[in-house]
């Protein structure tokens, strides 16, 4: 079972995907470029605080608003590990999990936390904040590859063996 400890950063209720990537940036031509701006209107700093492998713990409807899927990239660019809330916009949970990022639906953590403090993350199994375990749902076996892979796309080319492996990169094959 996979786990992970990460810093942690609070967010509120609604968080839409204007406050994650604003519109004017999405004409920066790429995520690396757009991630400076994520959550700019609503902490101008917080970008620039975010560390790899840290976790945003957030209320409900957590990535409502328009479908853009530079949303969930650049959360995943900025280095987060993962997002916790109460819910998810629909739209925005099928965005992050093509784009490799893992969500976790949980009610009661968000309103326990406190910004800085460190969580640690069992995969499909619970959460652990101060000793007191939270527990989440299991993620079916087929997301939980598209995250491991890192996306949906990844995840298809290493289930159709196009990874590199000798004679499929080239189109030839052994036999």
């Amino acid at each position: 079972m996979e786990q992970f400890t990460g810093k942690v950063w609070v967010l509120g209720d609604d968080i839409d995907t204007d406050i994650i990537i604003p519109t004017e940036y999405l004409a920066l031509k790429t995520i690396e470029e757009m991630k400076q701006y994520g959550f700019s209107p609503l902490r101008p700093e917080l970008a620039a605080q975010i560390g790899q492998g840290d976790i945003l713990v957030a209320g409900k409807n957590f990535g409502c608003g328009s479908s853009r899927e530079q949303a969930p990239e650049v959360v995943k660019a900025l280095g987060i590990r993962c997002v916790i809330a109460k819910s998810f916009a629909r739209i925005f949970f099928r965005n992050a999990i093509n784009n490799g990022l893992l969500l976790i639906e949980q009610q009661d953590l968000y309103d326990d936390m406190e910004e800085g403090d460190r969580i640690t993350v069992t995969v499909n199994q619970d959460v652990d904040y101060r000793g007191k375990r939270y527990p989440i749902a299991s993620l079916p076996q087929n997301l939980v590859e598209i995250i491991a892979a890192g996306g949906l796309v990844k995840a298809m080319r290493r289930r159709n063996g196009l990874d590199g492996e000798r004679g499929q990169e080239d189109g030839t094959d052994d036999c």
